[in-house]
């Protein structure tokens, strides 16, 4: 989230897309209704279902799964048709104003320049800002560097040259009319006309006091487009001026309640923690690595650029010393060369596409129930039954440590399979003290309710004992490599036993040598915690496991186990409960929510401002800005990006497949693409092509739109170990729209087969009006929807009454060519009765 949760209250109008808060965020959710209630904000909801936070709702729009973009696109374009858009915001605050390189192609015919097609990638020279002084010129086609941004680029504060970056927004999203909108997602023009119109009219007449905010979760991510999709929703939140305001930004719903801290500590294979980029093979040493991933300032000459990520060198040095503490000496550029140098995608689909082709032997799987939650989970239950072994830390026997329970699996074929498999008795969320991050980055310390029962051990503990283990054995037998388990920093009280508490104090930082702030005249003494990341150091003098945590347990104390409850701005700040990282900034971005003069935008809504008394910021949050610079200096609000300001247009690599969101349909879809058949799909979104990934179509007689979601009374596939959630929502079903049943002369509580190319589920019928058909391009369309929270595994109350098969049986392997999160929404099916 760039805001939190309880900054919905202050927003004037909510578009909730891609997700359902209502039913799968209940207690965040009682923020847009606050909003409703005081400030008679207006909610707009678009979803494939009439759900419980569509009930709530000023307008519903009932849209095709998979189409957002669609639908986005066509808010773009009618908020610039119709001048509902935050021109100062725009001019000062983004690269709408920066004019691209000559060469650069819109997709008209689904392809942005420099596609191959041979490879499915793209060569982004072209996504290039014009360099002052090169107009004109053609992009170099030497290999012998990656293109970079150029130091000065040229611009047009009138937005009027043809190549500047809102006239190629402006042209971009021109064929995403409200025809084009409703040929592509089924929602009737007039009624996006609607939509647009609201959404809109906190730009009518000017107006530049009120703000909108747009609040998203996993139905926007789960696509083969997902980061794009988001990308459409910042553009979009960009051109109305809405990001770093209170009530305003881009908020993703976390799904499970330490998802936030399990990417900030990076828990995916491309990041370190802090978001600081892997290795790769070609980081010959620490300095190679640093201007690799070290932006330089690019910008229009007379603006200023933070360009914060220039600290890069300061983050990774301390983060190494924290790895390897006295190890890590500048004699040996730190011990950067013990980090693994990731040379290919390690992301989660790939890993088990591994396992199924042999290349992948073992899997630890703590807390994670891949065959439930995966793709294609009969793929993958087959990659585990070529697996050489198996480790499982959970709390029940899921499906995922009993994959070869599996329905249909035979006696013989159970006594086929090699695989190891070993059961680590972990402790519930409830027998663990430690921190969640919540999806407003609050860093929130927890203490535990009961203690673990029996053999059951904290995770620290299992993780300690293993890792201690396997350093012992390198000792005694050594092996290729040893150093960088040898030399591991592993200095806690009980090393066999962390202190979360020790590990947290860890992750902020310390001083290893005396430090002094020659402008305060400050001194940190060694050994001490650290203020906040400012204080780090390239030369070795500190160490931070996470450089966004520091600031979170300082000298005066741990920071995240705060619980004041003064909220002097009443803008639901709570300073002084828990922490947010970055250093306690509940809003990001917030210089935006002053004018270029640096007052704020709306005096009722203060969050930051410049005082010229003491010629610094001040303000009710943290400043998300470097604190003395005078607005005079045009310096962006957007610090963390090269230029300052705002991407409208993401130049070079920022994004795999454009650098302006474009629709796709998903890789299964009832029609072709309208904006250019011949390109239907996202060209450099990858389908996995094992003889068990299995592709339908429509000419197959896959024409029925499935997408798949959670309730509230069960939490994924955990709950249905529980009785009392067993009780409320006792066996699966099939959610489908009244007119289809009627056609099929399907009655609610009938059971019916849900087939997609993969798979067979059969669950009862949930008759229901919530789901309607749609035309799209023509076509009448039906959409069904599956709750995932079942399998073969949990209390067995529906015994013979469901085929205990998990959802994830109809799902495919194709993943966004950004994040790699899995396409779970708007696949094909077909429905009969069972």
């Amino acid at each position: 989230m760039t805001n939190g949760f309880i900054d919905i209250k202050n927003t004037d109008m909510m578009l909730i897309m891609g997700g359902n808060p209502a039913e799968n965020h209940p207690c965040g959710f009682k923020w847009p209704i606050e909003a409703k209630r005081i400030r008679n904000a207006k909610m707009i909801v678009v979803d494939p279902r009439f759900t419980r936070t569509a009930a709530t709702a000023d307008l519903f729009l009932q849209i095709r799964a998979g189409t957002d973009i669609a639908f986005l696109g066509g808010l773009v374009n009618y908020a610039i048709g119709n001048n509902r858009i935050a021109k100062d915001y725009l001019v000062n605050y983004t690269n709408a104003a920066f004019i691209v390189k000559e060469g650069f192609k819109l997709p008209e015919d689904g392809l942005y320049s420099g596609f191959d097609d041979a490879t499915k990638s793209y060569d982004k020279s072209t996504w290039n800002y014009e360099e002052v002084g090169s107009a004109g010129s053609q992009p170099k086609l030497s290999n012998a560097s990656a293109p970079t941004l150029p130091a000065t680029v040229a611009y047009d504060l009138s937005l009027e040259h043809p190549r500047s970056v809102f006239q190629l927004l402006r042209k971009q999203y021109s064929r995403y009319t409200p025809e084009m909108v409703e040929r592509i997602t089924g929602i009737p023009h007039d009624q996006f006309l609607k939509a647009a119109d609201l959404f809109s009219s906190i730009r009518k007449d000017g107006d530049l006091k009120k703000v909108a905010t747009i609040i998203y979760a996993v139905g926007w991510t789960q696509h083969t487009f997902g980061t794009q999709i988001i990308r459409t929703a910042a553009i979009l939140q960009l051109l109305l001026g809405n990001v770093g305001r209170a009530g305003g930004g881009v908020n993703a719903l976390r799904g499970h309640s330490n998802i936030q801290g399990a990417t900030d500590m990076g828990g995916v294979f491309d990041i370190l923690p802090g978001y600081l980029k892997v290795p790769a093979p070609n980081d010959v040493d620490l300095a190679t690595y640093i201007k690799r991933t070290t932006p330089t300032a690019s910008k229009p000459g007379l603006w200023d650029s933070y360009n914060y990520y220039s600290n890069t060198s300061k983050f990774i040095t301390s983060y190494l010393k924290a790895l390897y503490g006295d190890a890590a000496k500048k004699e040996n550029d730190f011990a950067f060369h013990y980090l693994p140098k990731v040379d290919r995608n390690y992301s989660w689909t790939e890993l088990w596409d591994g396992m199924y082709g042999g290349r992948v032997k073992g899997l630890f799987a703590f807390g994670m129930n891949g065959v439930a939650i995966g793709p294609n989970t009969h793929k993958n239950i087959e990659a585990l039954k070529k697996a050489d072994w198996l480790v499982v830390c959970d709390l029940y026997p899921e499906e995922t440590a009993e994959f070869w329970r599996a329905p249909g699996t035979t006696p013989e074929e159970m006594k086929r399979i090699n695989t190891t498999v070993y059961r680590l008795p972990g402790a519930g969320f409830a027998e663990k003290d430690g921190t969640f991050v919540n999806s407003a980055r609050w860093l929130q310390w927890k203490y535990p309710a009961v203690p673990a029962p029996g053999q059951a051990k904290l995770d620290q503990e299992i993780l300690a004992r293993i890792f201690l283990k396997v350093r012992e054995l390198y000792r005694a037998e050594g092996g290729k490599f040893p150093d960088p388990i040898l030399n591991l920093s592993w200095s806690y009280t009980t090393p066999e036993n962390p202190s979360l508490a020790e590990v947290a104090k860890e992750l902020n930082g310390r001083a290893l040598a005396d430090l002094k702030d020659d402008t305060t005249g400050q001194v940190i003494k060694a050994g001490q915690q650290l203020p906040g990341f400012a204080w780090l150091k390239d030369d070795g003098t500190t160490m931070c496991g996470n450089w966004i945590y520091s600031g979170s347990w300082t000298e005066a104390g741990s920071q995240i186990q705060r619980r004041g409850t003064d909220d002097p701005s009443g803008l639901g700040i709570y300073p002084n409960w828990a922490w947010s990282w970055p250093a306690n900034r509940r809003v990001l971005y917030n210089r935006a929510s002053c004018d270029p003069s640096g007052q704020p935008w709306d005096p009722e809504r203060r969050q930051v401002w410049w005082d010229e008394s003491q010629n610094k910021w001040v303000g009710n949050d943290v400043p998300d800005f470097k604190v003395d610079s005078n607005p005079k200096d045009h310096m962006g609000p957007f610090i963390m990006n090269a230029e300052g300001v705002g991407r409208i247009f993401g130049p070079l690599a920022a994004f795999a497949d454009g650098p302006f969101p474009e629709h796709y349909e998903p890789m299964e879809s009832p029609v072709l693409n309208p904006l250019h058949p011949n390109q239907s799909n996202n060209p450099v979104a990858k389908k996995f092509m094992s003889e068990l990934d299995k592709w339908g179509t429509p000419e197959q007689g896959f024409n029925v739109v499935c997408t798949t979601y959670r309730l509230t009374e069960h939490y994924h596939y955990w709950t249905k170990n529980n009785p009392m959630n067993v009780e409320l929502v006792p066996e699966p079903f099939v959610e489908i729209p009244a007119q289809l049943a009627d056609e099929m002369g399907i009655r609610g509580g009938e059971k019916v087969k849900v087939m997609s190319a993969r798979g067979v589920y059969i669950a009862k019928a949930m008759v229901t009006r919530r789901i309607k058909p749609m035309m799209i391009d023509g076509k009448k369309t039906y959409q069904i929807g599956v709750p995932i929270h079942w399998g073969y595994r949990g209390i067995q109350e529906d015994a013979g009454k469901t085929s205990l098969t998990p959802a994830n049986l109809l799902s495919p392997a194709a993943i966004d060519p950004n994040a790699y999160t899995p396409e779970f929404k708007g696949f094909l099916v077909k429905v009969e009765k069972a």
